[in-house]
């Protein structure tokens, strides 16, 4: 009996960490699909356009994922619980859901126009020291020594993947003879309005009470920002680029794409995340959801054939191995908290951080 109640308890932690993985996969490869599916719209042009350009890959995409998460939510939308929430909360949630909804994704995509993937894979990871580093300042939260040391190591290897990129297009002159890729500039723009977005969520959080927090679906949560970040990112397309930017937005040939790749890449990825963040406990959530970089680079190469330069290689390994000392720090500090003791939210930001860009 007691091998059998052992055994019962072991399953559902392996199933939840299959789950994470399948997410952590599937995030990671998230940058190469993207820029596969604007490969493919090349290939197939109307009237000169590319109908799967990569404002229509955010826009559509986001749109068919709304459509498809509304499908599956809509039944946890529990306007008396949303009620309870005060208007400082939902002041935090608008401002998070446009910075991280709609600024970060925005900028992650443009970035994807103008610079290699493995570039806004390595350079993403910018995200978590950045968080790391206003969360001590802003929101006082204390952080142990390896936490710090690996912090430090992987922004070190972010600077490295940046000074040691050969002379190309799209570059900005710093002076000195020093010059940096517009495209790398774009992606620690789009980390660090990730990372503001992610204090201001935890800056929420500490105003809901954990009775109410607890009883919103993260579903909710996700449809939320999506339809926020898709309202701001068209409404900013349409001031930049004209009316005529989303031309093709209707194309049929975009939407068969577009509902694959907002299903795949957002609606199915969001859905294993939450699944495995259930039974895993937060130490070996973050663990696995630190591999997101390893994933992200060898989803490069399998699917768009792109090798790492000698460049990425070098800030790569840096970055991995600060990784590998935060996880230690990570590992310590919750060595004592279990998932009952932690808002569902929470832990979900917590692997967020580490995943970087998800499609969305």
């Amino acid at each position: 009996m007691t091998r059998l109640t052992r055994r019962h308890r072991l399953i559902p932690s392996i199933s939840g960490q299959v789950y994470l993985w399948l997410a952590v996969v599937i995030f990671g490869a998230a940058s190469a699909i993207t820029r596969k599916v604007t490969e493919i719209g090349e290939q197939h042009l109307i009237n000169g356009r590319n109908p799967i350009s990569l404002c229509n890959v955010l826009f559509v995409g986001n749109l068919s994922a709304l459509i498809v998460m509304i499908a599956i939510y809509w039944r946890n939308l529990n306007l008396p619980i949303l009620k309870q929430l005060s208007r400082q909360h939902w002041i935090y949630l608008i401002a998070g859901s446009i910075i991280g909804g709609g600024i970060g994704p925005s900028l992650y995509f443009q970035a994807l126009a103008l610079t290699s993937v493995n570039n806004v894979v390595l350079i993403g990871r910018l995200e978590p020291p950045l968080t790391l580093a206003l969360s001590v300042w802003l929101l006082r939260e204390k952080v142990n020594f390896w936490q710090v040391v690996g912090a430090i190591i992987a922004f070190s290897g972010i600077i490295l993947t940046i000074l040691l990129q050969s002379p190309k297009e799209h570059m900005m002159n710093m002076g000195g003879g020093f010059g940096i890729g517009v495209g790398e500039i774009l992606v620690a723009l789009a980390a660090v309005a990730t990372s503001i977005s992610t204090i201001l969520n935890k800056k929420r959080l500490s105003h809901i009470p954990a009775n109410v927090a607890e009883q919103i679906p993260l579903g909710v949560y996700n449809i939320f920002r999506t339809a926020i970040g898709t309202v701001i990112f068209f409404f900013v397309a349409l001031i930049l680029y004209g009316r005529h930017h989303f031309i093709d937005a209707f194309s049929p040939f975009l939407w068969q794409w577009m509902f694959l790749y907002g299903f795949v890449i957002v609606v199915l990825g969001q859905l294993l995340l939450v699944q495995g963040l259930k039974t895993t406990a937060v130490s070996a959530a973050s663990s696995i959801s630190s591999f997101s970089p390893i994933m992200g680079i060898l989803a490069t190469y399998f699917i768009l054939g792109v090798v790492p330069t000698l460049a990425q290689y070098i800030g790569g390994s840096v970055i991995l191995f600060g990784i590998f000392l935060s996880q230690i720090g990570i590992w310590r500090k919750n060595a004592r908290v279990t998932m009952s003791r932690m808002r569902s939210t929470q832990v979900k930001q917590e692997v967020e951080v580490n995943i970087g860009f998800k499609g969305m």
